[in-house]
């Protein structure tokens, strides 16, 4: 059989994503290696960076195509069309060498941006089907970011909508984006399938803290995500303080773990309310690093502001302070509620005052910490890990190959599960990412 044509168990995906590397991007990740596993072969395109800066190679059966990451566009429309012009070219024409090289039957496109539908669009003359993996809701996002609407917003609405008409099959992060692929994408609701982002347990491992890491407090708040514009760092370092010099709780401290382009403008926050003594920034932390950190932290924080991105995004930190019993404080989100329940104390939106007046019930309260954590780790283990998200991936593949018109193939599992925290080239450790 040559590479060209399909077969019983010829079935070859092309997974393209734009913002993160893989395998950090750990959603794509466990997609990929879980297809792999299942005896699909699986390529992915995506940019250089964070110590994955090999062009090519192999890890776990994936074969990874990558491209030299651009400057990651922050504000304005020119600096946005160039971070995506670069994508669009470097898609192209790793797609093309792919397509020489191994073939594929699916492209398995990861938003933002909502622009692979190009790619679908190219290739779909040639039979290939288009899977869209809905990571953001990208109108919502420029909204966050910019505080308008206006002509982008509307561009945005335009390149969902096409992403949507291309998409044969359509996967969710959740409820609320599928009901988006459904209302605004008018997908076929029997096309749309929830696959959580969701940790893989067997990876999260509960351990004794490290009492060293909490730089002699009593209390340990942990954070671990991109530092961006729109993940509420300055909510987060308010609340601090208002924690520290308001409510006197001065034998806490913060553990910050992760980047993003906002790291230095965080510090200089910090800083400015003299709260250096109280936060300590490691960086991006992975593997064994990451879960020493997590397992010292008493609290969990989500300081996401409430708009309508958030309002309606699972968060993965959140997911992971669960797995390890760690009760946490959030903004009342619908997902963020949703995912946690009776994990998390929630503050009114955008409140940092009551943010840190819900943090300090639970540094009051050790036996309700326990308790929280516990229902945390019960809803992890019940029904939002990568196990419980895993056959849904699955059945979406089934149902886009039945759109193809293969036969599903007869699952060819290879052991052990996939492993989702490889450790980078640069000797780092993985962040999580906002999403």
């Amino acid at each position: 059989m040559n590479n060209h044509t399909k077969g019983e168990e010829g079935r070859r995906i092309l997974i393209v994503v734009e913002n993160l590397p893989v395998p950090l991007d750990r959603r794509v990740w466990l997609e990929a290696t879980t297809l792999v596993a299942h005896g699909y072969e699986v390529s992915v395109i995506c940019p250089t960076g964070r110590g994955w800066n090999a062009l090519y190679e192999v890890i776990e059966g994936v074969h990874i195509y990558r491209y030299p990451a651009p400057i990651e566009a922050h504000a304005g429309a020119i600096a946005y069309a160039r971070e995506y012009l670069h994508f669009l070219w470097h898609m192209f024409r790793l797609a093309r060498r792919v397509r020489r090289e191994r073939g594929f039957d699916v492209i398995h496109g990861c938003n933002p941006p909502d622009l692979v539908f190009l790619l679908a669009l190219r290739y779909r003359l040639f039979g290939v089907r288009y899977l869209f993996d809905h990571h953001d809701v990208c109108p919502e996002l420029f909204e966050a970011k910019f505080g308008k609407k206006g002509l982008l917003y509307r561009v945005m609405l335009v390149w969902e909508r096409l992403t949507f008409a291309c998409a044969s099959v359509s996967i969710a992060t959740n409820e609320s984006f599928r009901q988006i692929a459904i209302r605004r994408g008018k997908m076929n609701p029997e096309d749309v399938f929830v696959v959580r982002s969701a940790p893989q347990v067997e990876k999260f491992e509960i351990r004794p803290p490290d009492p060293a890491l909490k730089k002699g407090a009593g209390i340990m708040m942990g954070y671990v995500g991109v530092i961006g514009q729109q993940e509420g760092m300055d909510l987060l370092v308010a609340a601090a303080d208002h924690l520290v010099n308001v409510l006197g709780h001065r034998g806490v401290h913060f553990a910050i773990v992760g980047f993003g382009p906002h790291l230095e403008e965080v510090k200089r926050d910090v800083r400015a309310h003299g709260l250096d003594d109280w936060f300590t920034f490691t960086g991006p932390l992975y593997g064994e690093e990451l879960l020493a950190v997590l397992n010292t932290a008493d609290i969990g924080v989500s300081p996401d502001p409430k708009n309508a991105m958030n309002d309606i995004s699972t968060m993965n930190k959140v997911m992971e302070y669960m797995t390890l019993e760690k009760p946490l404080v959030q903004f009342d989100l619908t997902e963020g509620r949703m995912s946690a329940e009776g994990a998390s104390l929630y503050a009114r939106a955008n409140d940092p005052v009551d943010f840190a007046e819900k943090l300090a019930v639970l540094i009051e309260d050790p036996a309700l910490r326990e308790r929280m954590g516990k229902i945390g780790r019960e809803r992890v283990l019940g029904w939002l890990s990568w196990d419980h998200s895993m056959p849904k991936l699955l059945d979406a593949y089934d149902r886009i190959f039945s759109k193809i018109g293969q036969r599903r193939a007869a699952p060819q599992t290879k052991a052990p599960t996939p492993n989702p925290s490889q450790t980078p080239q640069d000797g780092s450790a993985r962040p999580v990412t906002r999403r």
